[in-house]
């Protein structure tokens, strides 16, 4: 007994002292999973050697309670938004905004603008149709019915390589594809709707915002059955991008929903939405919608300001917007003379990284700053590095309600590890399945976790996920 009892001891002030020191105690004092993410793992099945795993209390310095393959780089998928967003809120502030300015190059008489009008993107990450319609009723205010001369879109803001929307995984019309743009109207996405009119026996079928050029039609057959997999039974057809054309019908049972996709020619997207939101509001437009700079004599006639960063932040980090948090990346190398280009942003980043985390924390290989990479890489020390950083900071507040909410809202409302027990924000892409943000303990304290899988058969580790962030809240 006297033996274990001071086995029990030298063990206690070892771990006290690690805590005292400030560092992360060697792994062979916190390196292995728990028995219930084991089993988990195993039942995938999936090796343990595909896991990069740290838990550890938020207070920087403290010593780990896990700390597993930790100091590897791994693809982070979206987990790699906490990057991009901290960052984001530490550089820029919470109250960080968008502009998107109009100009004009001649006087306005009887209603008519007799020259170009100028739309001047700024970069809004949630430049959305009704701030279109918004933007587009504002014009008008300024006694402008009709424009005389061309539209002009003003993408200037950015310096942005071409991309192919489908490269990444031959899927283009996903909405998740979409690429930054200047002046991004409603994520570069057409949103379909779909009304049940029993009475008529169709669907009635809308689409936002109004596209120039493109027409839709009226209405779907509706037709009996259980709610399935609707999409396909309207057997859509989007090889015209101007004619979408549905030949199936649509399940009664549904009633309103929704389809998010992709415009198929995402470069004319801005031009047509501008042109037909100008149509929509009952403007006139003699020219053209096309693509220019703004002269330096155009005179500025109003601004329509974003969201405010950290309500775009959520968005980002509840939803996992990809394009949103390429605008927040671009955002960190704007400025009044220079276009905002992705190396510009990444040195920015990298120039942020030493300062706040020091030059012995590897930094990470960020890309376009959503993750929707192969080539994003991260280690499980550093990101739960940066997360106690971010935990001390006076961004803290800001950060951790962007997080989704375990069981509650967000990227995991439909998660199975307990309502409320996390702020976790996820990543999932073939080969990776991550979380990583805050658990919430009983006794009130809070644990960074950061939980990377990078595997053919990664999909399968959500309940070893799962398991583990139940560990960490009643450990």
């Amino acid at each position: 007994m006297p033996s274990s009892f001071a086995c029990f001891v030298r063990w206690k002030w070892v771990a006290v002292i690690g805590f005292w020191l400030g560092g992360w105690l060697s792994p062979s004092w916190a390196s292995g999973l728990p028995p219930e993410v084991l089993a988990a793992l195993q039942r995938a099945p999936l090796p343990a050697e595909s896991v990069a795993v740290v838990v550890a209390p938020a207070v920087p310095g403290s010593a780990p309670w896990i700390h597993h393959r930790a100091d590897e780089a791994v693809n982070p998928a979206s987990v790699m938004k906490l990057v991009t967003t901290f960052a984001a809120l530490d550089l820029l502030g919470p109250a960080h905004v968008w502009r998107t300015t109009v100009h004009t190059d001649a006087p306005v008489r009887d209603g008519v603008l007799q020259g170009h009008l100028y739309l001047k993107g700024g970069g809004d990450p949630k430049l959305v149709s009704e701030k279109l319609w918004l933007l587009m009723r504002r014009v008008q205010a300024l006694g402008i019915a009709r424009v005389a001369g061309d539209i002009v879109i003003d993408r200037s803001t950015f310096d942005v390589p071409a991309v192919d929307p489908g490269a990444f995984d031959g899927e283009p019309l996903r909405p998740y594809n979409a690429t930054p743009d200047a002046l991004l109207v409603n994520f570069k996405a057409q949103v379909f709707q779909f009304v049940p009119d029993p009475v008529a026996g169709v669907a009635r079928v809308g689409m936002e915002p109004p596209l120039a050029g493109v027409q839709v039609p009226a209405s779907v057959p509706l037709t009996g059955g259980p709610c399935n997999d609707w999409r396909a039974g309207l057997r859509a057809d989007f090889s015209d991008a101007t004619r979408p054309r549905f030949a199936g019908a649509y399940p009664a049972s549904c009633g309103e929903r929704i389809w998010p996709l992709a415009h198929p020619e995402p470069d004319r997207m801005t031009a047509r939405a501008v042109q037909g939101m100008w149509a929509a509001v009952g403007g006139r437009l003699d020219g053209q919608v096309r693509t220019g700079v703004t002269p330096p004599e155009a005179v500025e006639r109003l601004a329509l300001e974003s969201p405010p960063l950290t309500e775009v932040v959520r968005d980002v980090n509840k939803f996992s917007n990809n394009v949103m948090a390429q605008h927040l990346l671009l955002a960190l190398a704007q400025g009044p003379d220079r276009p905002a280009t992705f190396e510009a942003a990444r040195d920015r980043i990298a120039q942020w990284w030493v300062q706040r985390l020091g030059p012995t924390v590897p930094a990470p290989r960020i890309d376009n700053g959503a993750g929707l990479s192969r080539d994003a890489r991260i280690t499980a020390a550093a990101l739960a590095r940066l997360l106690q950083v971010a935990y001390v900071s006076p961004m803290m507040p800001e950060l951790m309600s962007s997080l989704p909410a375990s069981g509650l809202d967000g990227t995991l409302r439909r998660s199975a590890m307990g309502e409320g027990l996390a702020h976790l924000k996820t990543g999932s892409l073939r080969d990776v399945q991550a979380l990583a943000g805050y658990v919430h303990r009983p006794d009130g304290q809070r644990l960074v976790l950061v939980a990377i899988v990078n595997h053919p058969n990664a999909r399968a580790a959500r309940p070893a996920l799962d398991a583990l962030v139940q560990w960490a809240a009643q450990r």
